[in-house]
């Protein structure tokens, strides 16, 4: 089971991460002033992730395929990681649909 991992920056923000079963990050969200936000984006990411049309399928500067997961405001509230091949990417999606509903938090901030 997936688990969502809040940490704070080094300038004080908090961000998490959804880790899926094999401790892989799958999803970095952006920096939080206060962890409350930081909470209200985990839940944002547990029911948007279940809308494949949040998905936002990007290719970098460098050609490597990766996305961006965005609320129904259009905000960004997660990126994952840069993948070999598109196929890569779809994998990474689908990690996050499965694994974001039921995610555990893992707050290691306190």
């Amino acid at each position: 089971m997936g688990k969502f991992v809040i940490t704070k920056r080094t300038n004080g923000e908090f961000q998490f991460n959804l880790k899926a079963g094999n401790g892989q990050t799958i999803l970095t969200s952006e920096g939080y002033t206060t962890k409350a936000a930081c909470t209200n984006g985990i839940e944002s990411v547990k029911t948007n992730s279940q809308d494949d049309g949040r998905f936002d399928r990007k290719e970098a500067k460098n050609g490597k395929p990766y996305f961006n997961l965005k609320a129904g405001n259009g905000q960004i509230i997660g990126s994952s990681e840069m993948y070999e091949s598109v196929s890569a990417r779809e994998n990474g999606i689908e990690s996050v649909k499965k694994n974001a509903p039921e995610a555990t938090t893992d707050d290691q901030t306190e």
